[in-house]
């Protein structure tokens, strides 16, 4: 108990502020995007592994499906002309899964309606209580998962907004999904959905769970979870940072319509 207390007056508070501050992007990876340099040469599109950049026939030049890019940067890597650079965005959660895809126009930085010590109130005001989240691995690689996870850590400290994780979906408001629903998966999937009570929230977490990532068109797996059940929001990402698993979480608040 000594040696627990020590540390705490040795670290201080280590909580990051995010999202009533804004994250500091400087050493963060996230959204790779194509400049006015491309030309079209096709290298990115031969090299995705995920099939994520397209050629867009209007300008003959590569864009990416985001819905389904793996964040590898290996566009990046192969461009001849570096026209491709990875920046820090990493607020990417849509609505609506059309947003993510290359021929969208650019991605709504909606800003969050309430953040903060205020978040709070508003899950007390939409739901009467705390916000009760239940995690289903649908199949995935455990990625996703383990930045859930991060969400629960001092680090992150998820509980500060009156947000609570749960082990039965009869006690759930929100699923948070991963994997692309792997064929055996299919029915507990369901299941689970059905026996959350309305009004009830989904999210997507992950490149898998929007669209079946690097394993979409397999036999064993389905493209992405909407093809399951009904998604609210979609967080890209292979995987996604806590922060931006915490930012889609806060979107689909949104979402609820009394």
């Amino acid at each position: 108990m000594f040696n627990m207390i020590k540390k705490i007056f040795q670290h201080g508070l280590v909580t990051l502020k995010y999202p009533r501050e804004p994250l500091d992007t400087t050493n963060i990876s996230g959204k790779p995007e194509i400049s006015a340099l491309c030309t079209g040469c096709g290298e990115c599109i031969n090299r995705c592994p995920s099939s994520a950049m397209v050629k867009n026939p209007d300008t003959n030049k590569a864009e990416i499906n985001l819905d389904e890019c793996i964040f590898c940067y290996l566009c990046a890597q192969v461009c001849p002309i570096s026209a491709v650079h990875v920046t820090g965005d990493f607020e990417l959660a849509q609505k609506n899964r059309s947003a993510l895809r290359s021929a969208a126009s650019p991605l709504a930085k909606e800003s969050l309606e309430i953040t903060g010590q205020k978040l709070e109130a508003r899950i007390k005001k939409l739901l009467g209580r705390s916000l009760q989240i239940r995690e289903v691995d649908a199949g995935s690689c455990n990625g996703c998962d383990y930045e859930i996870n991060a969400l629960n850590n001092p680090f992150n400290d998820l509980e500060r907004f009156g947000i609570h994780f749960v082990a039965s979906p009869r006690h759930a408001d929100m699923l948070l999904v991963t994997g692309p629903a792997v064929r055996n998966m299919e029915a507990a999937l369901k299941r689970t959905y059905e026996a959350t009570p309305d009004p009830k929230l989904v999210v997507a977490v992950g490149a898998c769970a929007c669209s079946g990532g690097i394993f979409k068109d397999n036999y064993a797996t389905r493209d992405g979870i909407d093809t399951v059940i009904p998604v609210d929001m979609y967080v890209p990402g292979c995987p996604p940072r806590p922060q931006a698993i915490l930012y889609g979480i806060l979107k689909a608040l949104d979402r609820i319509d009394r």
